[in-house]
């Protein structure tokens, strides 16, 4: 946990006397909203996927938004999460507020409606690897998924943008930023919104 991430609360009152909740339980159950807001790990999105299925038990047809502020992560964890977005029957709005980057990127476009803030940004680009060693044929080996991951990501963003996965590959050759008209203009997006 951020220690610097603090979750306001508030007050309700009911009949039952007055209660102090985390604002973010109010937002889930009320609104059906959940926030991606930091690094994608194995701790964040265990966490997502717990909240995607208790939505989608809860009502199988009503849209869930998931707001997005992330630099990205674990390729292997985002995965995971986007095969939950996709195997369950709610729609999903995704919306991009502040940076929507490489996994939080992909999240962000595999939404049933992807809405971005006017001063929001989205980034893609080529997965990357790190802590290559050992022998020569387990670098080979790394190169080899890191390769697939490659296909794997260009194919979805292909599906959710309508680009051909080698214009994908042209723009995820390196950090390409996109401002929120150029989000929509390259079909990461659907539209700009100014009011929540």
């Amino acid at each position: 946990m951020n220690p610097y991430l603090t979750i306001p609360h508030i007050i309700k009152e009911s009949s039952e006397g007055t209660t102090y909740c985390p604002i973010q339980d109010e937002l889930f159950n009320s609104h059906r909203s959940i926030e991606v807001v930091g690094e994608i790990t194995r701790e964040s999105v265990y966490s997502l996927i717990l909240q995607l299925r208790y939505l989608h038990k809860a009502d199988t047809e009503k849209e869930i938004s998931m707001y997005i502020n992330s630099p990205g992560g674990s390729v292997s964890d985002g995965l995971a999460l986007y095969d939950v977005m996709k195997g369950i029957t709610c729609p999903i709005r995704t919306v991009c507020v502040g940076m929507a980057a490489s996994m939080g990127a992909l999240l962000f476009a595999a939404g049933d409606r992807r809405d971005m803030l006017p001063h929001a940004q989205v980034m893609i680009h080529d997965p990357l690897i790190s802590n290559i060693g050992g022998s020569a044929l387990s670098v080979v080996e790394a190169s080899r998924r890191l390769m697939e991951t490659r296909e794997t990501v260009a194919e979805i963003l292909s599906k959710h943008t309508g680009h051909t996965i080698e214009e994908v590959y042209e723009k995820t050759k390196k950090d390409s930023y996109f401002n929120a008209e150029e989000a929509v203009a390259w079909h990461l997006a659907d539209r700009i919104i100014r009011e929540l």
